[in-house]
């Protein structure tokens, strides 16, 4: 450790992320391993307004760096004090991706091996209240001055950072700054052993903010290798930034199958909305098929967007797909297509007809709608699919119980229930929606070995 050289830095922005904000003071303290031997700070202009709240925060104003050099007129200095260096920070990744964004945009290639001093505190001297800078220094008996200062927080930090390398009997930091160091490159809120306890297996893991409330749900092939992409490169943009600080907590759970680990994705984004999710929120059904008996006691069948407050006999992804639907049962049953509605709203089906000329006798038409709607329901298909388990002892199950999904769940590998009714003893039952109906269909298709109870047609 004493062989290395370690710049800790401390900057003040215009927000919190480095795409749409920049730095307004910089303060660069290099140490040895024992003690500080250079210190360089600057006030930058920003070339923006600084915005209010920012003001009030810091006290570096618009008239204080009017006159400060740009970013790209200290970049240079900026750049020699750091090159070689492990850059340490107080929640480092926010520090690092400014400065890294702005030594890009001004010219310079630069990366640097990195050391959180909050992860490094929480494992050195863990146990305490709270870990952001104000609060571990008064815990720790370390003078502050000049507080949301980037030369008085770097003093500050520098300081933390000296007495952890006393105190770091364990070899804590040495660890931490090896280039592989999973923690380096983990949210600052995570604790590690979150990451470090998922699988190399297929499934579903959730992100909490710091309220345990659910705000990313995403599903993968291995959990470990995906979760870490989250983590990986160097964006910018403030969702991501937003999105990685707001992370406090990881859980997962365990699929046999990708296909299951989709549904499990799907059914959770629905039933919690979180936050940060967005995909799979644009994937719900828009229109419905309708059945409405008029005043004239003619029943019609209508296409129409899908309401909360009506039940739909089938819904589609496009208007176009009902219509093609209700189309091909008009001509099937011969009804007479004044009573079919291709659009607009359901409730314009009700218009009566009952002096309109040639209508069919209202117990000739009725029947054949009849018809109509007793096809649709036995065509429905119904069928399991069985598969591989999460261990050898047991096998996945998915149930479709007219045309809608039911549920899925896990069975010992030597059951053998004997109809599709008797499953249900093992499953947990889901919401079904049109986007997990289409994956089962297509699998289904693709692995018609693995189906089981089958009736219907296939869609």
């Amino acid at each position: 450790m004493k062989n290395t050289r370690y710049a800790i830095v401390d900057i003040e922005t215009t927000g919190g992320y480095a795409g749409g904000s920049s730095i307004t003071e910089i303060a660069i303290r290099i140490h040895d391993g024992t003690e500080v031997i250079e210190r360089w700070e600057s006030l930058i202009n920003p070339q923006r307004e600084i915005p209010l709240h920012i003001v009030a925060l810091t006290g570096i104003n618009d008239d204080m760096v009017r006159d400060a050099p740009l970013f790209e007129d200290v970049a240079a200095q900026v750049f020699q004090l750091l090159e070689g260096c492990v850059f340490v920070a107080h929640h480092v990744n926010f520090d690092y991706s400014f400065i890294r964004h702005e030594l890009v945009q001004a010219g310079f290639a630069w990366s640097a091996k990195k050391l959180c001093t909050v992860r490094a505190s929480r494992k050195i001297r863990p146990g305490l209240h709270s870990y952001s800078l104000g609060k571990l220094c008064a815990s720790l008996d370390i003078p502050l001055e000049n507080r949301h200062r980037a030369g008085g927080d770097a003093d500050a930090t520098a300081i933390l950072f000296t007495r952890l390398l006393q105190w770091d009997s364990m070899g804590e930091l040495v660890k931490m700054i090896k280039k592989t160091a999973a923690d380096q490159r983990l949210p600052p809120n995570l604790p590690p052993e979150d990451f470090e306890q998922l699988p190399e297996k297929p499934g579903v893991y959730y992100f909490y903010n710091r309220y345990k409330k659910v705000i990313y749900v995403g599903k993968a092939i291995n959990l470990k290798k995906r979760v870490a992409t989250h983590f990986s490169g160097h964006n910018i943009n403030p969702q991501r930034q937003h999105f990685l600080r707001d992370i406090h907590a990881i859980s997962h759970e365990i699929c046999a199958t990708e296909l299951l680990a989709l549904i499990l994705e799907c059914s959770e984004i629905k039933k919690l909305w979180p936050t940060y999710n967005r995909a799979l929120k644009r994937f719900d059904a828009k229109y419905g098929l309708y059945h409405y008996e008029a005043r004239s006691g003619y029943r019609y069948l209508a296409i129409g967007k899908l309401s909360k407050f009506q039940d739909s006999i089938e819904s589609f992804d496009s208007e176009y797909e009902g219509s093609r639907l209700l189309l091909d049962l008009a001509q099937q049953f011969e009804l007479d297509p004044r009573f079919c509605k291709y659009g607009g709203t359901p409730a314009e089906a009700t218009a009566p007809l009952c002096d309109a000329p040639d209508l069919p006798t209202l117990q000739q038409h009725n029947e054949q709608v009849e018809k109509a709607l007793d096809y649709l329901a036995s065509n429905r298909p119904s069928f399991a699919l069985i598969d591989k388990g999460r261990t050898e002892d047991e096998r996945s199950c998915i149930l479709v119980e007219n045309g809608h999904f039911y549920g899925m769940g896990y069975l010992p590998y030597d059951c053998n229930p004997p109809t599709a009714e008797a499953l249900k003893d093992y499953l947990t039952p889901y919401k079904s929606n049109q986007y997990i109906r289409k994956l089962i269909d297509v699998y289904a298709r693709k692995h018609p070995a693995k189906v089981l109870f089958k009736k219907g047609i296939m869609p």
